[in-house]
């Protein structure tokens, strides 16, 4: 299992909490999500063979949250 932080600037309130939590909690390969609104992040653990970080950041991008940097 592999982990990462992704700093997503668009990040503001409850309701982004749940659309990224429901866009990617469901994907293969994805063990856990929390959504930190206060520092913009969100903390992911998942099994690199199944899903990548490009592939997470374009599930992101696509419902609205661009992905900044990743750690």
């Amino acid at each position: 299992m592999a982990q990462a932080t992704l700093s997503v600037p668009d990040i503001s309130c409850a309701h982004c909490e749940k659309t990224i939590t429901q866009t990617l909690a469901p994907q293969a390969g994805v063990k856990s999500v929390r959504v930190d609104i206060p520092a913009k992040q969100v903390h992911l653990e998942y099994d690199e063979s199944q899903i990548d970080l490009a592939q997470v950041g374009a599930l992101l991008d696509e419902e609205g949250y661009p992905v900044a940097a990743t750690q």
